[in-house]
């Protein structure tokens, strides 16, 4: 019994580590995170109504946002974030169900969006966006 204690001990450290790593792997680099084909800026990628231009999300505020789980309130979602740089066009990603959809610029590469989803007052996801 004891021998599986020191070995779970020895690999304790390296899971910490390793999810760590993976974590400020994520925060460093999120361009990797955006799929090709989302790399050209369509019509459903163009702001409606008014802009924040001061609106830039914070590594700190992406951290916190990743530990929302999807179908919490939409409220405790805008906790974190606060108000958005913009609204996006809705759009149907379930049959019969709208989205609606917030931007917001990284502060760390304001040329990368966080684009958040929502199902009424439900968050429903988010992915990056490049500009």
């Amino acid at each position: 019994m004891k021998h599986h204690n020191s070995e779970w001990s020895t690999l304790k450290p390296l899971l910490a580590g390793g999810l760590m790593f993976a974590l400020v792997g994520l925060l460093i680099d999120v361009r990797g995170m955006v799929p090709a084909e989302n790399s050209s800026r369509s019509e459903s990628e163009v702001c409606q109504g008014s802009v924040r231009s001061e609106v830039e999300l914070s590594r700190e505020q992406l951290a916190q946002l990743l530990t929302v789980p999807e179908r919490d309130t939409k409220a405790r979602v805008r906790d974190i974030l606060k108000e958005p740089y913009c609204q996006l066009p809705s759009l149907e990603v379930r049959a019969g169900v709208a989205a609606e959809r917030e931007a917001y610029p990284l502060e760390f590469d304001p040329q990368t969006w966080l684009v958040i989803l929502y199902e009424g007052d439900e968050y429903a996801g988010y992915r990056f966006s490049h500009q």
